[in-house]
């Protein structure tokens, strides 16, 4: 199968910057914690607030997503 698309450099880099390891340098270790401290705090006060069910899920699911679009802006922004 051919390439229909041609992907610019700039594309291509982001690429590979999504798709790398990236090791926790300087501070960056200690934010992953701080957020995922927040984070638990919030999943718990969900948990004890909202009904269980479907809503609750979907709300402990989008704050892991966050949490690791979080993480990723860290690790692959810096």
């Amino acid at each position: 199968m051919s390439d229909k698309y041609d992907i610019s450099n700039d594309k291509f880099k982001q690429l590979i910057n999504s798709f790398t390891y990236h090791s926790p340098k300087d501070d960056q270790p200690e934010r992953y914690i701080h957020l995922r401290d927040k984070a638990k705090e919030l999943a718990s006060d969900i948990c004890a607030m909202v009904p269980p069910g479907r809503e609750q899920s979907l709300a402990i699911t989008k704050l892991e997503e966050a949490i690791m679009w979080a993480n990723k802006g860290i690790a692959c922004g810096e």
